[in-house]
């Protein structure tokens, strides 16, 4: 068992997944994307909203580390690759080898122009499905504005078709559930079981988010529908943002919720469900 599983693991077991200084009428939620940035703001947040696990990722593979250190049990680690070119193949390995890693991604590479199915990207998929972690992947229309490689159409998630036929025991989370390509979500969703998509969608205006959350949840999709901040340096407030702009919704039941927030993740992380009760 890898290392971060068997901290999880401990973690519930100490507490079970409940802080102290968390209000006690907030059930567990695991947020699917999440950068460092201010590490006390951050974990105030996370101890106040009741997060119980964040996947974290960054370029900068020291302070993930650092942040899990000081931590354990409440960070899955996780590199972000932009430029493949730029990563230390060797050292990811020995580091999934080592257990410190337990996902991959932020997949970031249409930053650099670099779609998903592009073969430059394969050897790290690969090493994502040797070591079983689930992946997150920025496929979709928006960001960029000060990244001149950036491509807007490159992001269909239906780029990542070509990847789970090569990978079809890899388990992908979309960045922003793939907004605004909603056809090409929701095709690449219904045909590939082990495609989940994250609600970093939040950001936008508050009727484009209703609406694409609404389209995606018509199509059968609200069991694979996980919560992801997209907290980042700078800005720790948008923890509690994300997590209202969710709650506040009239059309999602409890239910729904509480997938959202937490079980569709426990399920995509393949964890004991125990972690969202």
């Amino acid at each position: 068992m890898r290392h971060w599983v068997t901290g999880v693991g401990l973690f519930l077991l100490l507490g079970t997944f409940v802080h102290e200084t968390v209000a006690q009428d907030r059930l567990p939620i695991i947020d699917m994307h999440m950068h460092p940035g201010s590490f006390t703001q951050t974990v105030a947040a996370m101890d106040h909203y009741n997060i119980v696990l964040g996947f974290l990722s960054s370029r900068r593979l020291d302070d993930v580390f650092e942040w899990v250190e000081a931590l354990p049990g409440r960070f899955i680690a996780s590199p972000q690759v932009r430029d493949p070119a730029d990563v230390d193949l060797g050292r990811l390995r020995r580091e999934y080898e080592a257990g410190r890693f337990g996902g991959m991604g932020e997949i970031s590479s249409q930053y650099a122009g670099i779609a998903a199915d592009d073969p430059v990207l394969e050897p790290i998929f690969a090493l994502a499905e040797e070591f079983d972690v689930p992946v997150l992947i920025h496929s979709h229309g928006t960001g960029g504005r000060n990244s001149p490689q950036f491509r807007i159409e490159i992001g269909r998630p239906t780029r990542i078709e070509e990847v789970l036929i090569r990978h079809p025991a890899l388990r992908i989370s979309i960045e922003a559930s793939g907004f605004p390509f909603l056809e090409s979500t929701i095709a690449l969703m219904l045909h590939y079981p082990n495609v989940y998509g994250d609600l970093s969608t939040w950001k936008y205006t508050r009727e484009i988010f209703e609406w694409y959350l609404l389209r995606l949840l018509d199509a059968g999709l609200g069991s694979r529908l996980m919560f992801g901040s997209d907290v980042a340096e700078g800005r720790p407030e948008v923890i509690g943002e994300s997590i209202e702009a969710i709650e506040s919704i009239s059309f999602l039941t409890q239910v729904q919720k509480r997938d959202i927030f937490c079980n569709n993740a426990a399920r995509f992380l393949s964890l004991d469900p125990v972690v969202c009760q």
